[in-house]
């Protein structure tokens, strides 16, 4: 993406527990990289739970019920 990049402000406890997990281990470039990607995947999370509304989440138990996966 070729988005305009904006700051935020992280403790530098959590920043050194990343790049020392994540980024000295070669998984990820920077931590920069890592939130990125943490947060992507958390929108996309969300996106994902709101795919069906309750009604439609109860039919889909109910057949999961009904098929022996529940």
């Amino acid at each position: 993406m070729g988005d305009e990049k904006k700051s935020i402000n992280i403790s530098s406890q959590l920043y050194n527990e990343i790049k020392k997990r994540y980024v000295d281990s070669g998984e990820f470039e920077s931590v920069e990289e890592f939130v990125e990607l943490v947060l992507r995947e958390f929108l996309q999370e969300e996106d994902y739970e709101e795919a069906y509304s309750p009604e439609e989440e109860e039919q889909i138990k109910e057949r999961l019920r009904s098929l022996g996966y529940l």
